[in-house]
């Protein structure tokens, strides 16, 4: 069984699009995790209507991950043997290449199949975007550098297998490269499946302000990741600067209620 968890939160004019790229794949199932969204968003879902389609609606924010991790769960419940993310405002079309995460984990029997959305860095990364330097060092700290380079579950479409699943702690999912970190520690196999560059994604523009806010949400959750790799206690600071982000908005308090038998 296959399954594609899509979060969105105020995707108004891209989420009919996304699920109706999607609807064409052969899935069994998409979940959707709208949450606080104050747009149309959730009237346009409601008139796509796809059999295979899947509301979970939250009229709060979530935060950055956490409908990942609470998407992760019902697709768990539901016997997915495969569970896809792919952020609700990515309206690219790279079918081709979901169907190549999927295979990476039904064919290439990998755990964590990730996408590679630079498969040209730019040169002296550490000079363009702070966050290139820390998924390295992140992967570097695994031994997954010369494997998967830049590639990351916080960024692309990425597949997950039902041994990772229930392997990893659904809660950790809600700090994707976390989830590396302890897929190395429970040797599960990781790799890249397949390339879209980021442009094809689709996603849409956005600010500078929240654009600064992402960078630190993802150093953040690296230097989370590697203390975790270390076995040392977590922290997301680095000479002397703690990496916040969103971080502080993701509401681990939904997702506990959530997880809580």
């Amino acid at each position: 069984m296959i399954t594609v968890v899509v979060p969105a939160k105020n995707e108004a004019g891209r989420i009919a699009t996304v699920l109706q790229n999607l609807s064409t794949l052969q899935i069994d199932h998409i979940i959707l995790v709208a949450n606080g969204s104050n747009d149309s968003t959730m009237h346009e879902v409601l008139q796509i209507g796809i059999p295979k389609l899947q509301i979970l609606y939250f009229h709060e924010r979530l935060g950055i991950d956490i409908p990942r991790a609470i998407g992760a769960k019902v697709a768990l419940a539901l016997g997915s043997d495969v569970v896809a993310f792919v952020d609700g405002d990515m309206v690219g079309t790279f079918a081709e290449n979901l169907t190549e995460l999927i295979d990476g984990i039904l064919i290439k029997h990998l755990d964590l199949a990730l996408t590679n959305c630079y498969p040209a860095p730019p040169r002296h990364i550490e000079r363009y975007n702070p966050t290139f330097q820390w998924r390295l060092n992140l992967n570097k700290e695994l031994g997954l550098d010369k494997k998967i380079n830049l590639a990351t579950p916080s960024h692309g479409p990425h597949a997950v297998s039902r041994r990772f699943l229930s392997t990893i702690p659904i809660r950790e999912l809600a700090i994707p490269p976390v989830t590396m970190a302890l897929s190395r520690m429970n040797k599960l196999k990781i790799d890249v499946a397949t390339t879209i560059p980021h442009y094809q994604l689709g996603s849409s523009l956005k600010t500078h302000i929240h654009c600064a806010k992402i960078i630190e949400t993802i150093v953040g959750d690296c230097l989370e990741a590697i203390s975790v790799f270390q076995d040392t206690p977590r922290t997301r600071q680095w000479q002397n600067k703690t990496y916040t982000g969103y971080h502080n908005e993701r509401r681990f308090d939904v997702l506990d209620h959530f997880l809580t038998p």
